[in-house]
């Protein structure tokens, strides 16, 4: 999956949350990348983090307990309700990383700081809102200190442990994310936190045992949201074990139980072209985009519209792109994995890597670590690329783009035989990317075919 949209796993309904792998009194809380990245927490190594976002107001999705609708309706007639405005608040942050709307941030906070001028200490239910709300900004920092407060007000929430341990997956303290996730399920072992253990044992690349807590998530699945997310995840594990069949039946059945899910939209656009089926993922792609125009997606139809020489099509989705990261660029938001490797391949790799080094200082994920890789390779700074590539797979991830990107870093040193390893690795899943699978190709049969 990507290990940044690295989607995080879905909150389910708790008086501590509102409520996105990843991942709620209302909502799924879905960090990421993916969008974290296409990192989604828990978004996806942000993709190569793909990001797991499941989230509501989706066609064909019957409404969630604590829809927008109704919580507003809540607060205007109970205007003294702590909760219900901070519900509402983590309402409108699933919404915005469901609908890639960022404008929908600032009435989560509006609502959050309501419920606060209601309920100023002890607030557990805020203070994990307003931690959701900065992860979802990528304001980790932030984001730690908010899910500090809410797990001492509520040191037996365990969405607040939740939020606790996304922070930390993204801050790069996997010890500690790993800590806070078994204080979770200790507490609840439910669909969120056994989504969150399968997303630990991912982290290191311990696929079996991702899918089997992921499985038993599934089957603790108490709303549609939770069943999407436990269905996308299965499908993106299946594509990093090379089995798109798999993937495809896993996303079929999702998308029965939950017609027009993006997520899963775009994970079946992936499997279908792993199985040479381009004309049904560029379906798919463009059905998800439909839905919510988030970065991977585009990014994900653009490259796939350039390998099949459609220029005008993919110029288009970048179109797009860029005029997304020139609003993040404007608020001074840090770029997520998705614009810094588009800006290393589509742009200009010096802007990449500026763009990497602004991120990293506030998140040292490995799926960032791995675009600062390859922004720094294609600057032609090969030697300090490669320090970020033994970074991004210290963990363990099995990501194809990330071992993808570290044999070009081991190639450009005259490393062949590292290279080779990487490259075979990463062409384990041979369909891993519509532009740098073929790259992959060739690049080994060069490597091969030189006494």
């Amino acid at each position: 999956m990507h290990p940044d949209h690295t989607e995080p796993p879905h909150q389910p309904p708790s008086r501590s949350r509102g409520g996105r792998r990843l991942r709620n009194t209302v909502v799924t809380l879905a960090l990421g990348a993916a969008m974290f990245a296409a990192g989604a927490v828990m978004l996806a190594p942000d993709q190569t983090t793909a990001s797991r976002p499941s989230g509501q107001g989706r066609p064909g999705a019957s409404p969630p307990r604590g829809s927008i609708e109704a919580l507003q309706a809540r607060v205007t007639r109970l205007p003294k309700d702590s909760g219900g405005w901070a519900a509402l608040g983590m309402a409108y942050v699933q919404q915005a990383r469901s609908t890639a709307d960022p404008a929908t941030y600032d009435r989560a906070e509006k609502a959050l700081r309501t419920s606060f001028t209601v309920q100023a200490e002890g607030n557990t239910d805020a203070e994990i809102g307003m931690g959701a709300l900065a992860a979802a900004r990528h304001d980790f920092p932030t984001a730690l200190r908010w899910a500090r407060k809410a797990t001492a007000s509520g040191p037996y929430s365990s969405s607040a442990y939740g939020v606790l341990a996304d922070t930390y997956t993204q801050l790069g303290r996997y010890d500690d994310a790993d800590e806070a996730v078994q204080k979770m399920t200790d507490l609840r072992p439910d669909a969120a936190s056994l989504a969150r253990a399968s997303y630990a044992f991912e982290l290191k690349g311990d696929t079996d045992r991702a899918r089997a807590l992921m499985r038993r998530s599934l089957a603790a699945a108490a709303t549609l949201a939770d069943t999407s997310f436990a269905h996308n995840v299965l499908a993106t594990l299946d594509l990093q074990d090379a089995d798109p069949r798999a993937a495809l039946a896993r996303t079929q059945i999702g998308l029965r139980a939950v017609p027009g899910d993006s997520a899963l939209l775009e994970t079946r656009a992936r499997a279908r072209l792993a199985l040479g089926d381009t004309a049904k993922a560029i379906a798919d792609y463009r059905a998800a985009i439909a839905i919510a125009p988030l970065p991977h997606y585009l990014l994900g139809l653009g490259e796939l519209e350039q390998s099949l020489g459609h220029r005008e099509q993919a110029e288009a989705q970048y179109t797009i792109l860029r005029a997304q990261d020139r609003i993040r660029a404007a608020a001074g938001d840090p770029a997520d994995t998705d614009a810094i490797l588009f800006e290393a391949d589509h742009g200009n790799a010096n802007n990449a890597v500026k763009m990497a080094e602004q991120t990293l200082r506030a998140r040292p994920f490995v799926a960032v670590h791995d675009a600062y890789a390859w922004a720094l390779h294609r600057a032609g700074r090969d030697a300090e690329a490669l320090i970020q590539a033994e970074k991004a797979l210290a963990q363990g991830t099995r990501s194809a783009l990330f071992h993808y990107h570290r044999a070009a870093v081991h190639h450009a040193l005259g490393d062949p035989d590292a290279a080779r390893r990487d490259l075979t690795q990463a062409l384990r899943e041979p369909g891993f990317h519509p532009l740098h699978a073929d790259a992959a190709r060739d690049l080994l049969q060069r490597i091969d075919s030189t006494p």
